[in-house]
């Protein structure tokens, strides 16, 4: 990818977080989700890491070889023209030099944005320390721009998705965190987790970066969210967990109860699947 083309693509998903209306960014695991996100109307594309990593047989949480998880990227950046997000994780490192060399290699990948979290899926201590992540967030921004190839944070706690914190002191921690993160680069907040509305008015109130939560079956509308002032909601990986839902409700048709109806009614045929994947330029 040119320097000026993913600086176009940069400013289209930057541009994205000022509309008047929150915008979805779905979360794609592989070209055909890319692609079908795309041709749906989507102006941008997120990856999922639970997709990435269980669709090619590893569990969530940087299990996925580091290697492989570029490879998945390259196939979704090559299979669309819009912009694509990154979900990172923690950066697959344990020290900032580590996760900049990661970074580094996500960017030549062709993504224009990334997920950071910090979360560190090690129970005794769940959530790094906040100089380590802010180190991290500084590092890559440095990186983004001794590069010329802008890239945009989206600096993810998990204060509430691990329910971290007893929860009348939780808000207060996740805001001193993400001011933390906002100061040292974030271009976005992601607080997954948080579903009430007057939670969610709160960090409006707080932060003045765009914020980005995780849709789930809590969540509020995205016209409630619109007049609150929030700029993102991302799938995460239900897209892929209601894929995989169906492909079981397939199984189980066929296995207990001797039909093919899961899979044959109201089910696009072969010829406008073949039209719906057509790759949208040459991979």
């Amino acid at each position: 990818m040119s320097h000026e083309n993913r600086s176009v693509k940069f400013q289209q998903f930057k541009q994205l977080h000022k509309q008047f209306s929150t915008f979805v960014l779905p979360n794609a695991w592989d070209a055909s989700s890319a692609s079908i996100f795309q041709k749906s109307g989507f102006k941008a594309i997120g990856t999922t890491s639970a997709g990435i990593a269980i669709s090619q047989g590893y569990s969530d949480g940087e299990n996925l070889p580091f290697e492989k998880m570029i490879e998945a990227l390259e196939l979704i950046v090559n299979s669309v023209d819009i912009p694509v997000s990154a979900d990172i994780e923690a950066g697959y490192g344990e020290s900032v030099e580590e996760v900049i060399d990661n970074v580094k290699q996500v960017i030549l990948a062709g993504v224009v944005g990334i997920n950071l979290e910090d979360g560190t899926g090690n129970p005794n201590e769940p959530i790094l320390d906040i100089s380590m992540q802010v180190k991290k967030i500084a590092a890559i921004k440095e990186l983004s721009q001794s590069l010329n190839m802008p890239l945009f944070i989206n600096a993810r706690t998990d204060l509430y998705w691990l329910k971290i914190d007893n929860p009348l002191l939780r808000f207060n921690s996740a805001i001193k965190r993400l001011k933390a993160y906002e100061e040292a680069g974030a271009d976005c907040i992601f607080i997954p987790g948080v579903t009430d509305i007057d939670t969610i008015k709160n960090f409006r109130k707080e932060i003045s970066c765009p914020i980005n939560l995780l849709a789930g079956s809590d969540t509020p509308s995205l016209n409630e969210l619109s007049k609150i002032g929030i700029e993102r909601v991302s799938s995460g990986s239900a897209p892929f967990r209601a894929t995989i839902t169906l492909l079981k409700e397939i199984s189980e048709a066929i296995m207990f109860h001797g039909n093919f109806k899961p899979m044959i009614d109201d089910v696009i045929t072969y010829d406008d699947m073949t039209e719906l994947l057509k790759p949208s330029k040459e991979l």
